[in-house]
């Protein structure tokens, strides 16, 4: 595989929140999405997931808890725990997570 520009792979995405795998390293899937500044309805997984915040701001709700990611940051969100995006989050997000889910 050669090298992947975030910035311009997510910026090529038909719309926000929408994701594009970028590959597998071993049972985590690598994806790149744009964000925006709409909130997301709340979601759970059966498996951790991490969050890494390439570009912008990621606003989240976790089990009631605002938390802010910035830009050079990684959230990881533990298996099972609810979580929402909530509004203002803008940028480029990039989430490493189970490939079944």
């Amino acid at each position: 595989m050669s090298v992947v520009d975030l910035m311009a792979t997510a910026a090529g995405l038909p719309q926000a929140w929408s994701s594009r795998r970028l590959g597998q390293v071993g049972a985590a899937c690598v994806k790149v999405l744009r964000m925006d500044e709409l909130s997301v309805e709340e979601e759970s997984h059966s498996t951790d997931e991490a969050l890494i915040v390439v570009d912008g701001r990621l606003e989240l709700d976790v089990d009631g808890t605002p938390v802010s990611v910035r830009a050079g940051e990684l959230y990881m969100v533990a298996a099972g725990t609810a979580h929402t995006v909530r509004p203002g989050s803008h940028g480029v997000l990039v989430i490493v997570e189970s490939a079944e889910e």
